[in-house]
């Protein structure tokens, strides 16, 4: 005979008034966690009580019971009513849907109802966002729903707006929640698909990784090109951002180049124009320039617009206020928010009145030209006044040695110096009046004057230095260095290879802004230039030597110029200055050396820097998809190639530093990729 099952019994449920309900002892929750109370209370003002609560009638010594209840399980819920009933909003006697349960254990019943309740998958979560918004509730409505900032609700629905293959294996848990973050970078449901099926053969599958594979071959938002056309005229002429809602992701990126780089040719463009009506002869328009394109070329020394009246007392006006600020808060580690504010505009506003456009001769523009580029700032540059040599003004033959002597005698040039000393005639005899001095003795002359010249100057040190700093200084700055009797010479170096990004590398950006800055502050003649540095103190003397013997430094290999001593005194520099390539901004991408060393060379790079077991991880990638992996590792981490690091210093002989010099040159060239190498070109020297 069959067992009849046992029925089982429900709980009874019914409505008990508010001032009849307590907090029992038993309930397990002691911590708080999750919504706040105040949160709970409103939205439980907002769409009532959406689950009863849990109670049991509270009994007398003598077990009768006294009509009060109390509460084992529920009791967040009950100081939310008992919030709104202290605030005027709920009747102290208002009915509370409630379970009454007998028998059992209390604490049991509070622990049940909290460790058997299933939390929502994030996932729908997600898909109830998307079903409120889909339904007629915009973001800030549904965040002031459920007490979220708005940035959570778009994120949220960001998620939801997922391919359904990534969010279906989301849901098998084929992807974590991170990773998924990582996808919601592209709104392009096949692009996604194409990831994924690509990250199924990855070995590494970190969140970085995806964002790079869905974002490869866009410009970045902060790339200069996308700050001079701007995100938004790019987005008004159909261009769309891909944004990364979940970290920083530095303005976010644009997928169509092809838009970006026609938007930024006709900007250039209409720029160009304007700079062309100024009445130069010619001008180059691109969005970089290579390093060192003005080598070669004289550049006009224009006068600043001279300020009008009205200017002026403008820029006194901004003066006053900003010293009158600055006195007000000598000392202040850290200024009101107001006056900081304020003198940040007038610091602005003087510098626009100190670095006014410059005025230049009608007579050279006409035969002078510009660059027009982008900055790495984003904003325009223009390079104005320079001239090439075939437009300069024709110098008259030999105007150096028609030039007349003190007496009126002809001064010969180097080149026919040691002509003049052996062909020169027999002294004519002595006729009535003053004949000219014969060109033999003036050289003998001459001869004596140098020796005591050099005599002297030997024994003046002060003045020997500014001697070179003059005649360095000509070279460096004037087109033509030939005012000094100094036969020093300065090589102004330029790269026959240029690297990736060189010109615009923290480097060249510093010395360009130093070499204006020195340039504005010697004469327009170089005749006037020994007068103006005799009025410099030492200091300043010292900061342009520095900067114009800089100018000098050559460094770069080249397969067909060997000189072990000179790099072994770049080394040698190297360690006096301090050197240190990656603090200057140098980082191992795939343009600037990943993509170009073999596969062996990455992993030794990622080996140095992150750990044999980082460059396990990517050994078995194919070299391209290995050196954008190595990128990701790398390029925050300060690593640098071999033949970049200055190395510690340590006294050795001459001949000894010779053949570290020939070994660390040969390092170098091992660094070449085998598989793909470079034709190397021979330098264009430039003055």
């Amino acid at each position: 005979m069959a067992t009849a099952v046992q029925k089982i019994t429900l709980s009874s449920s019914r409505d008990i008034p508010f001032n009849k309900l307590v907090l029992s002892q038993s309930n397990v929750r002691r911590v708080k966690a999750g919504v706040s109370i105040e949160e709970l209370a409103e939205d439980i003002a907002r769409r009532g009580l959406l689950q009863g609560l849990n109670v049991r009638a509270v009994v007398d010594a003598d077990g009768v019971e006294t009509g009060m209840y109390e509460i084992p399980a529920g009791g967040r819920r009950y100081r939310a009513l008992e919030l709104l009933v202290k605030r005027k909003r709920l009747a102290r006697t208002a009915p509370v849907p409630c379970v009454v349960r007998e028998g059992g254990i209390a604490e049991e019943d509070s622990l049940a109802e909290n460790v058997q309740r299933a939390p929502l998958h994030p996932l729908d979560q997600f898909r109830a966002f998307l079903a409120l918004r889909e339904n007629g509730q915009s973001e800030e409505e549904i965040a002031a729903a459920f007490f979220l900032s708005v940035a959570v609700v778009k994120q949220r629905l960001k998620l939801a707006s997922l391919s359904p293959k990534l969010l279906d294996t989301y849901a098998e848990d084929g992807l974590t929640l991170d990773q998924l973050m990582a996808f919601t970078v592209s709104g392009d449901h096949e692009r996604q698909q194409q990831v994924l099926e690509r990250l199924a053969q990855a070995y590494d599958k970190q969140p970085h990784v995806i964002r790079r594979m869905l974002t490869e071959g866009a410009v970045r938002a902060s790339d200069k090109r996308a700050r001079f056309i701007g995100i938004e005229v790019y987005e008004a002429a159909g261009g769309t951002v891909l944004r990364d809602l979940f970290q920083g992701d530095d303005g976010g990126w644009l997928p169509d180049v092809t838009l970006v780089d026609r938007m930024v040719a006709e900007k250039l463009a209409i720029e160009a124009d304007g700079i062309r009506s100024e009445g130069w002869k010619w001008i180059e328009v691109a969005p970089d320039f290579a390093y060192g394109h003005t080598y070669g070329l004289r550049q006009l020394r224009g006068e600043p617009t001279p300020l009008t009246e009205e200017e002026e007392a403008a820029r006194v006006t901004t003066q006053t206020e900003y010293d009158r600020l600055s006195e007000e808060h000598p000392d202040a580690d850290e200024l009101p928010e107001e006056i900081d504010a304020r003198l940040g505009e007038l610091e602005a506003m003087l510098e626009a009145f100190e670095t006014r456009p410059l005025e230049f001769d009608p007579a050279e523009v006409v035969r002078a030209g510009a660059f027009v580029s982008i900055a790495q700032d984003g904003k325009l540059r223009v390079e104005r006044g320079y001239v090439r040599p075939e437009d300069e003004v024709p110098v008259e033959e030999d105007q150096e040695r028609s030039a007349e002597s003190h007496d009126g005698s002809a001064m010969p040039s180097a080149p026919h110096k040691e002509a003049a000393a052996c062909d020169a005639p027999a002294e004519p005899e002595e006729e009535d009046g003053l004949a000219p001095i014969s060109d033999r003795l003036l050289t003998e002359l001459t001869t004596h004057r140098t020796l005591g010249l050099r005599h002297a100057l030997g024994e003046q040190p002060d003045i020997a230095f500014l001697a070179a700093v003059h005649a360095l200084t000509l070279k460096a700055f004037y087109a033509y260095g030939s005012d000094s009797c100094l036969e020093l010479d300065l090589k102004s170096v330029s790269f026959s290879v240029q690297a990736p990004g060189l010109n615009d590398s923290v480097s060249a950006e510093a010395l360009r802004v130093r070499h204006e800055s020195w340039a504005k502050a010697l004469p327009k003649e170089p005749v006037a230039l020994w007068d103006t540095l005799s009025g410099w103190d030492r200091d300043s003397r010292a900061a342009l030597f520095a900067h114009v013997v800089s100018l000098s430094v050559n460094a770069v290999h080249e397969a067909w110029n060997r000189r072990p001593r000179a790099f072994a005194h770049a080394e040698r520099l190297a360690q006096a200055v301090s050197l240190n390539m990656a603090a200057v901004g140098w980082k191992p991408t795939v343009d600037t050396f990943l993509g170009r060393v073999t596969k062996a060379r990455i992993l030794q790079a990622v080996t140095e820097a992150k750990g044999k077991r980082a460059a396990e991880r990517i050994a078995h990638l194919k070299k391209g998809d290995m050196a954008r992996e190595a990128e990701s590792l790398l390029v925050d981490s300060g690593w640098l190639p071999e033949v970049l690091r200055t190395q510690p210093y340590v006294i050795a002989g001459e001949e000894t530093a010779a053949i570290d010099g020939e070994t660390a040159m040969a390092d170098s060239e091992d660094l070449a990729d085998t598989e793909e190498p470079e034709a190397i070109s021979p330098p264009i020297a430039a003055e």
